[in-house]
């Protein structure tokens, strides 16, 4: 069955611009679906369409008609006071509306039997137990630990929280609406690594239709199974996950550029014999010239293929300072702490030259303000952080700063740097800052824009220690390549923030885990502590259920009455339990009878729970006296 079928879209904001030019694209129910493009290529525009926010200009979109569809980039407006807890009730409306029907029809049944009221209430209840009305509370707080939303986040306002904060619970809100398709435009965009992995767990768990847009290629590459790319405006479908796409867009970029190749060198051939053939025709052979004219016009013919093409790579590296030296930075029992709150404590660590690390850690444990702490921006509460007297730092900040936002890329080139206008220019572009944009206020670029800009800044600067923080936030899969580019190049220690797994594992040699105050140092790269960390919860988990080691049997004291006594227990454990295990048959037998009676099957319902922990223990007493029968008869 077809979930979404577009056909043909044409979409252009300035005319002769076509952003979109005849996209179009099948999903079936079911499919997990990856749409990729370069910044502006007109993603968030086909989901805006899909919502009905934007109209095409041409062509059409069908959704499988009952089914509910569900973006998470569109943030409702709810009224003036809602409190998170209020936004994520909302996921439950049609039980909440069920439940108030069911209270009215419970008052209804009270005044006289009805048959219709009673049929209504019946269906009612079926409904309610269907769509989940017992276990909504337990949904919840299943989805809002897995995306860390605390307790006290969710009696916080709504309109209090960040722009971030906002899309995780409209994340959470669209998990518990159950939606059909889910369109999710950079879901892992403000999610941390935990968060991250358990909306990778529910996606491979969920029964819909999944289309994302993400620049999150590890996410890719656990999720989707498809992947429609937009090229010029039209969609390029590839039947496989992230790493599929790479090795085989590399390997239709090769063969398209064979095929151009091949027709080039014919062409070529062909227009040196139409060339002879035009030279003869000169001297008096009129058929030679017919000839020539016949094969120029069959050459153009042959012109069908366009040279393929590849996005521009980084042409700059980060110039680099030779480091002396054992050490290039230690901490030594460091603290720091906010108000009442610690961050971490007795943190101690060595940094030798040329180390790659990547520091991890939950939203909220304190990354930033480290890197702040060794930037010098921060002051520990305790401890010391010493760098090594060649050590030269650059850094790219989460969050962008320029002291003149007002003026121009360029001019911001050259106050900063010491170069000439053709190089700033030149710098710039191998940047993809290129033509009219050069001359763009600092201001009006995204945070993606500033990204770039401040590490074209970096690039000029003679350093040895880099120091990244969420280095690849706010960047397209071109722009994050041309970031490993320069990394993968530059050969100075390296301390980076991040929640790009994919970037992670490229670089990362040695890990730092901060959580709960501390920081877990693991020597080797990200793969390798994964497996570390699996490890030790394999060990935990066996140690947890591991059964108590026997001790010693000691002769016990015998029992006053001998074995017959014990016997008389025994009987007595016995008939309790046969007792209770007719109480609940005659307990499921009234639940059948009363499947119409709201409030009389939640009576049910809790006498059932207290019985049955009951014969739990009395089962738990009969076992005991059981064994040491057998022990004292043996």
């Amino acid at each position: 069955m077809i979930d979404i079928q577009l056909t043909g879209l044409v979409k252009e904001f300035e005319v002769g611009k076509r952003i979109l030019d005849g996209f179009s694209l099948q999903i079936e129910q079911g499919e997990r679906v990856g749409l990729l493009g370069r910044n502006g290529a007109g993603k968030t525009t086909i989901f805006r369409m899909m919502t009905g926010q934007v109209l095409p200009d041409e062509g059409t979109i069908a959704i499988a008609p009952g089914k509910r569809l569900g973006l998470i980039s569109q943030i409702p407006v709810y009224p003036e006071g809602y409190t998170v807890r209020d936004v994520l009730d909302t996921a439950f409306a049609p039980l909440h509306a069920m439940e108030a029907e069911l209270a009215q029809l419970t008052a209804r049944m009270a005044d006289g039997d009805d048959p219709a009221v009673l049929s209504r209430y019946d269906q009612l209840t079926a409904a309610f137990e269907a769509g989940g009305g017992y276990d909504a509370e337990t949904r919840l707080n299943k989805v809002c630990n897995g995306l860390g939303i605390g307790q006290d986040m969710r009696s916080r306002p709504f309109d209090a929280l960040s722009g971030g904060e906002k899309t995780r619970i409209n994340l959470a809100r669209l998990i518990l609406e159950d939606t059909d398709i889910l369109l999710l435009d950079e879901p892992t965009n403000h999610l941390d690594l935990s968060a991250t992995e358990w909306l990778e767990g529910y996606l491979e768990r969920f029964k819909g239709t999944v289309l994302a847009i993400s620049h999150d290629r590890w996410f890719l590459d656990k999720v989707v199974r498809r992947v429609a790319e937009i090229q010029d405006g039209r969609a390029e479908l590839y039947s496989g996950n992230y790493s599929f796409y790479v090795e085989e867009k590399e390997r239709r970029y090769q063969e398209r550029l064979k095929q151009y190749e091949k027709e080039q060198a014919k062409i070529a051939q062909l227009e040196a014999a139409a060339e002879q053939m035009r030279l003869w025709a000169f001297k008096g052979n009129d058929k030679q010239y017919k000839r020539a004219i016949n094969m120029e016009r069959r050459i153009e013919r042959m012109r069908t293929t366009d040279k393929p093409t590849k996005e521009r790579r980084l042409a700059t590296r980060f110039g680099e300072r030779e480091f002396h030296g054992d050490e290039a930075l230690v901490v030594t029992d460091l603290k720091k702490s906010f108000g009442t709150r610690t961050l971490f404590e007795h943190i101690n660590l060595d940094v030798a030259g040329g180390e790659r690390i990547a520091l991890l850690g939950d939203n909220g444990t304190g990354k930033s303000t480290f890197i702040k702490l060794i930037m010098g921006e921060e002051a520990p509460d305790a401890g010391s952080i010493y760098l090594g007297p060649s050590i030269r730092i650059g850094y790219l900040p989460q969050i962008i700063h320029f002291d003149r936002p007002d003026r121009n890329l360029v001019d911001t080139m050259l106050y900063a740097q010491n170069c000439t206008t053709q190089e700033a220019r030149d710098r710039l572009a191998s940047f993809k800052f290129r033509g009219e944009d050069v001359f763009k206020e600092v201001s009006a670029l995204s945070g993606g824009e500033q990204s770039r800009l401040r590490l074209c800044m970096l690039m000029d600067s003679r350093i040895n220690l880099l120091i990244l923080d969420e280095p690849t936030n706010h960047l397209d899969i071109d722009s994050r390549e041309w970031i490993e580019e320069a990394v993968e190049e530059y050969g100075g220690n390296l301390l980076f923030v991040s929640h790009d797994r994919y970037f992670i594992e490229k670089f990362a040699t040695r890990v730092w885990m901060l959580e709960n105050g501390q920081i877990t140092d693991f020597h080797g790269t990200y793969t390798e502590f994964r497996a570390f960390r699996e490890r030790q919860e394999q060990l935990k988990n066996a140690k947890a259920s591991a059964p108590e080691p026997e001790k010693p049997k000691e002769d016990k004291p015998r029992r006053a009455g001998g074995t017959k006594e014990l016997e008389k227990q025994v009987r007595a454990a016995e008939r309790a339990v046969e007792r209770l295990e007719v109480r609940l048959d005659e307990l499921a037998q009234t639940a059948e009878e009363a499947a119409s009676d709201y409030l009389k099957l939640q009576d049910i319902y809790q006498e059932r729970e207290g019985l049955e922990d009951e014969l739990a223990q009395l089962y738990a007493q009969w076992e005991r006296l059981a064994a040491e029968l057998e022990e004292a008869k043996g």
